[in-house]
């Protein structure tokens, strides 16, 4: 049995209310769910709230799926939706000045943000390309970024993301292609830190 006809079969019986299919599901993708999201967030917690509220939609949204796409197709497609819905609230929420000061029960303190950045065991080089290559991802419009990510680091074909993101193949292209043409532009300054040799 192969996998997708194994996921159609779990998803049947979820559909008809067995739990254990759906916790079957959730196990299967959850991985590979939250590499996405954290990809597409770099932060940990995020991710994991993405995530949450991705296999919360997917249960509600269960009933109506008819297996028109792979179930990991309709799943990222709820991931890059719940990142997009997050970060548009967020941007409309406003941002938390590093500077501004807590109350607590023994009088007020400086906020303090924890580092994640990447740890002193790694390798300088490729610390300065990753950097690069996020800061300028987060220059990107957030479907652009979603596009990139989905094609480059997940190996999604332009199939998969062109049912993720409900466009025809040829807008996935030319949308792709753009977005490589502002991630290099992105990166222009920054060139000498992907010259080979």
């Amino acid at each position: 049995m192969t996998q997708a006809s194994d996921d159609q079969l779990l998803i049947e019986r979820a559909q008809e209310g067995d739990r254990a299919a759906f916790d079957t599901l959730v196990s299967r993708y959850e991985d590979r769910a939250y590499k996405y999201a954290y990809r597409l967030t770099r932060n940990q917690d995020l991710a994991a709230d993405i995530v949450a509220d991705s296999f919360i939609r997917v249960y509600r949204a269960l009933k109506n799926f008819r297996g028109q796409s792979a179930f990991s197709t309709w799943l990222y497609r709820i991931v890059t939706n719940c990142f997009l819905d997050r970060r548009k609230r967020n941007k409309e929420q406003g941002n938390v000045s590093m500077d501004e000061q807590m109350e607590v029960s023994t009088g007020t303190i400086s906020r303090q943000y924890e580092d994640d950045g990447p740890g002193p065991d790694e390798l300088a080089e490729r610390n300065a390309r990753e950097s690069a290559i996020q800061g300028a991802l987060e220059h990107l419009p957030d479907y652009q970024k979603a596009m990139l990510i989905m094609y480059h680091v997940e190996a999604k074909s332009y199939e998969d993301i062109a049912a993720t993101l409900d466009l025809p193949i040829g807008t996935v292209k030319s949308r792709l292609n753009r977005a490589r043409v502002a991630l290099r532009d992105q990166l222009d300054s920054q060139m000498e830190l992907f010259q080979i040799g």
